[in-house]
């Protein structure tokens, strides 16, 4: 057998086995491939979590020179803020930094072993990825940067992998600029590992129009040669090109994958979630259906070859990408087992699909949704709703909905409400006009990219939402024609509805949900308030829910680890019927995803990334804590 042939066959016997011998691990950011984020594990189960107890911490500035320094709310500042899971494999934990370094712990004690510094950009800040590794190759992590490149470190010693692309690294930006060499084109999520291919997608411009590519593209995972692209703005000829009318799909920007994909292994399948084409908000420019902007695409993961696709919003005016990774979970209709793929977007619509060629379980009707009145602009007459499950969060407003929870609260939000002479609100799908509009929601979403998790064995899915809308009206653009219109408020471009100074939306109760969701029914399993308002609570108003940003996982022990609310607590729930049975206050808030693993000491363990930061918490930390029994 020649070289090459026997590294591939190693390489796919190793993937075969990986779900057996990493039952233990967290092996990569969603635990499988499938992205159940559901551990086998149930040493920590319902019976004696409250017995959880702080086992180590490892401080991320350690790891670079930067100082960490408090800032505001949102993305920038000068807070040094994490989205990281780690990934732990064969004893080691991986996970990247905010300080431009992607490190090596011991697991059972949050030593390092290795930190390997990047000599310019950070890496992507969602995580790592790992490749077992063959008879050519040493197992690698693989992670994108800040500046638009692949890299690929040695596991064991977090030296550069020579042999891929340019001393370990290959610039992805090179053949995806479309002409425009100062565009933004960077990873902001993990790449996907597929056999001896590494699939990476891209974070790209939200404006102007015309910019990078948003193209899904494979690269061989020991030379880092280009193995295939998909256009994610169809080309002639290809299927979708009919979708952009004219020249309109030229140096198209955004309609990219920016958040996490997912992987059928025996169907060989990888599954895309594309976020919206730019601009944003207006697209007279873009008329059409805009194909494969918010949809979730099906390609072959050995050739990039398209399989089916099913498009979640037309013509998206709203930012309301896909970007968490579909789930993919086997249910039960009818008797019958039906391998599904469970997707949702920043609109809080679930769609449950069968995975084999993207048909709904449940049924999906186009629905009529209000026009733009912006001039030039055709919306998209309808937009597709599940017929079950329902909504997760809201997606209407009324004027007689405006929060009383206090009297202060109220008083700010009627004044909020009656900028500029009253703003206008209403139903699914109402788009920025030319006059002030609430837009439920707005566009952090219902949900983001921690998406859900899933337990398979009750057929649950898992999510945590918010409830908050954006304010905003389109103006002609005074300094130049792309957008020709864009989204502006007295308060920035991006202003949120709600109260500034305590983060409180403006609209009653609850703010923040905790979901789960039985896949074989559609139907609601069971939602309670998540995250608390302390202020509220000791007023004697409960059950408010907070806003929260992160996700959770499942595990074999009955229990739902999650911390992403911002009163900064971690919590863990009865999987069957949402009773919170334990938690403990962080140092500041955790907005990312935990993980769990067995240690080599016979412990598990479960871990979290607790920075500060997100939209609405703008305390700064710097700490990975671990959990253990006692």
């Amino acid at each position: 057998m020649k070289p090459g042939i026997l590294a591939a066959v190693v390489g796919v016997l190793l993937l075969s086995i990986l779900p057996a011998w990493c039952q233990s691990d967290w092996p990569m950011y969603g635990h499988d491939d499938s992205a159940l984020r559901y551990s086998p594990l149930k040493q920590v189960n319902t019976s004696n979590v409250q017995n959880l107890t702080l086992a180590w911490t490892y401080h991320l500035k350690t790891s670079g020179p930067r100082p960490l320094k408090s800032g505001p709310a949102g993305r920038g500042g000068g807070r040094r803020s994490s989205e990281a899971t780690p990934i732990v494999v064969n004893d080691t934990l991986y996970m990247p930094t905010p300080y431009a370094t992607v490190i090596a712990l011991h697991p059972e004690t949050g030593e390092e072993i290795w930190a390997y510094k990047l000599d310019k950009g950070r890496p992507a800040p969602r995580g790592v990825s790992y490749w077992p590794g063959d008879q050519s190759t040493p197992a690698s992590i693989l992670f994108g940067t800040t500046d638009g490149r692949l890299l690929s470190l040695d596991a064991k010693t977090g030296k550069p992998t020579a042999a891929f692309g340019t001393n370990g690294s290959v610039d992805l930006k090179a053949d995806a600029d479309n002409g425009f060499p100062h565009s933004q084109y960077d990873m902001s999520s993990t790449p996907t590992i597929y056999k001896n291919l590494v699939i990476t997608g891209a974070a790209v411009q939200e404006s102007p129009a015309s910019g990078a590519s948003g193209d899904i593209r494979a690269w061989d995972v020991h030379t880092g040669k280009l193995a295939w692209r998909f256009h994610s703005v169809p080309r002639p000829g290809e299927v979708g090109h009919d979708t952009w009318p004219g020249d309109s799909w030229i140096n198209r920007s955004g309609t990219n994958v920016w958040g996490f994909m997912s992987v059928d292994l025996k169907q060989g399948l990888v599954f895309l979630p594309f976020g919206s084409s730019t601009y944003d908000f207006y697209g007279a420019d873009r008329k059409g259906k805009n194909l494969f902007g918010n949809a979730v695409v099906a390609l072959n993961a050995d050739t990039g070859k398209l399989v089916w696709y099913f498009q979640t919003v037309h013509h998206d005016l709203f930012d309301y990408d896909l970007e968490s990774a579909p789930v993919l979970i086997d249910i039960k209709k009818g008797g019958v087992k039906i391998p599904a793929v469970a997707i949702l977007g920043k609109n809080g619509l679930l769609f449950i699909l069968d995975r084999r060629d993207g048909t709904p379980v449940f049924g999906v009707e186009e629905r009529p949704v209000p026009a733009s009145k912006a001039p030039g602009e055709e919306t998209w007459p309808t937009q597709p709703f599940p017929l079950k499950p329902p909504p997760l969060g809201r997606n209407s407003f009324t004027p007689d909905e405006i929060a009383t929870v206090t009297p202060e609260q109220k008083k700010v939000c009627e004044d909020l409400f009656n900028t500029e002479g009253g703003m206008e609100s209403g139903g699914p799908y109402t788009p920025f006009g030319l006059k002030l509009t609430i837009e439920f929601p707005g566009t952090i979403g219902i949900a983001n990219w921690p998406g859900m998790s899933a337990d398979p064995k009750l057929g649950y899915l898992f999510v945590n939402t918010i409830n908050l809308a954006d304010v905003g009206k389109l103006i002609k653009n005074p300094d130049a024609p792309d957008p020709v219109y864009e989204r502006r408020s007295p308060w920035g471009e991006y202003a949120r509805f709600w109260n500034n100074d305590k983060f409180w939306p403006c609209q009653q109760p609850p703010w923040g949900t905790l979901w789960a969701i039985n896949a074989n029914t559609g139907e609601v399993a069971w939602e309670i308030p998540f995250g608390t308002i302390p202020e509220l609570d000791a007023k004697g108003v409960h059950g408010t829910g907070s806003l929260n940003f992160g996700g959770s996982i499942a595990t074999a022990g009955g229990l739902l680890f999650i911390a992403a609310s911002n009163d900064q607590i971690f919590h863990a729930f009865d999987t069957k019927t949402g009773k919170q049975l334990w938690q403990t206050k962080l140092d500041t808030g955790s907005y990312t995803v935990p993980m769990t693993y067995m240690g080599k000491n016979g412990k598990q363990y479960v871990v979290t990334v607790a920075t500060g930061g997100s939209f609405f918490d703008t305390t700064a930390g710097d700490s990975v804590v671990a959990y253990a029994l006692p």
